[in-house]
């Protein structure tokens, strides 16, 4: 009983901090703190449902001492200005949900999970998540008040256009394609001979229903549970990029919350990076009917040529990646 009513009290206290913080980061109150967390994308996004699973345990279990509340579909901001508040401790969110190489314009290194074409599948790129390699490229996150609590899900990223089906790079060729402000997904994307411009997530959707894009590459359930489908017509699985998610909470407000606090949040970001991984595989496998039943045109190209179009875009980061990379070439070799 004692915990029901802790728990309700959280949840309370939750929904008082949307009219009472405004736009200010983590706010304490009688000793309480209330963790802000921005998401680019929709409430029904797997990273969304799962945010929502940690500040649930959260709240239950400090007692309330510790909430959350998230805020998704960018009302906070696009995924670069989440990282940027977190960087520049602008204290406007506690903790961002994205694309590992997202954090790339901050350290370069974090980068190395997106190389195109690196994973065979979704067991694969979460070993290689939760591995030291990936772990020491979030080490250096720390200098820029990041640091990383667990290893969320985005899926594999495919091409969608308004023009035709992808088959070959060559279909690429002059597409005006949005990409998130990622120097990673950008270069693969000028190596298949697409234009690549820089968006923010929640401008996406109205700048393809003008006609400003022809194209977008994103997950399966992104393009799904964000109804990309109503203002693109084909969709070419593509997989060309693995888009590993980090939960990444700012020092800053780390070191306000007390060791065994730290812990039951450490512990929750793992969990509900459970749910977000599974929960991703398990969309991924079902939606592409899904968005053939919405109307769209679905294609599978033959990936080999597209390997090979961006193979340049991996033997040119030697000098980007370093020790990293020799020990990314020799973890693809033990495969």
């Amino acid at each position: 009983m004692k915990k029901k009513i802790a728990l309700a009290m959280a949840i309370g206290l939750s929904v008082m901090s949307l009219a009472s913080c405004g736009n200010g980061g983590s706010v304490q109150r009688n000793g309480d703190i209330v963790l802000k967390i921005g998401v680019s994308t929709g409430d029904t996004d797997p990273r969304n449902i799962a945010a929502k699973e940690f500040a649930d345990e959260i709240a239950e279990n400090t007692n309330g001492r510790v909430t959350a509340v998230v805020y998704p579909s960018g009302q906070m901001g696009g995924d670069s200005a989440l990282i940027d508040s977190i960087a520049l401790k602008s204290s406007k969110v506690d903790i961002v949900i994205t694309d590992a190489s997202n954090f790339a314009t901050y350290e370069p290194k974090m980068g190395i999970s997106a190389l195109p074409f690196l994973f065979d599948d979704f067991d694969d790129a979460w070993e290689f998540m939760d591995g030291d390699i990936e772990a020491d490229a979030e080490k250096l996150l720390i200098d820029d008040n990041m640091r990383v609590l667990a290893h969320y899900d985005n899926g594999f990223r495919c091409v969608t256009n308004s023009k035709k089906p992808i088959n070959t790079p060559e279909d690429m060729e002059g597409l005006l394609i949005r990409t998130p402000e990622n120097p990673v997904i950008m270069a693969t994307m000028s190596a298949l001979g697409a234009n690549p411009q820089p968006l923010s997530f929640s401008e996406l959707y109205p700048a393809l229903r003008q006609g400003t894009y022809d194209a977008q590459e994103n997950p399966v359930p992104v393009i799904y549970n964000n109804k990309l489908y109503e203002v693109q017509e084909y969709l070419s699985v593509t997989n060309h990029i693995y888009s590993g998610m980090c939960f990444t909470i700012a020092e800053s407000t780390w070191k306000k919350l007390s060791s065994e606090e730290q812990k039951v949040v450490e512990e929750a970001a793992k969990h509900s990076a459970e749910s977000d991984r599974e929960n991703n595989r398990k969309q991924t496998e079902e939606l592409i009917d899904a968005l053939e039943k919405e109307g769209m045109k679905i294609n599978y190209p033959e990936l080999s040529a597209f390997s090979d179009a961006t193979a340049s875009v991996i033997n040119d980061s030697a000098g980007t990646y370093g020790d990293l990379y020799d020990r990314l070439m020799k973890w693809k070799e033990g495969r």
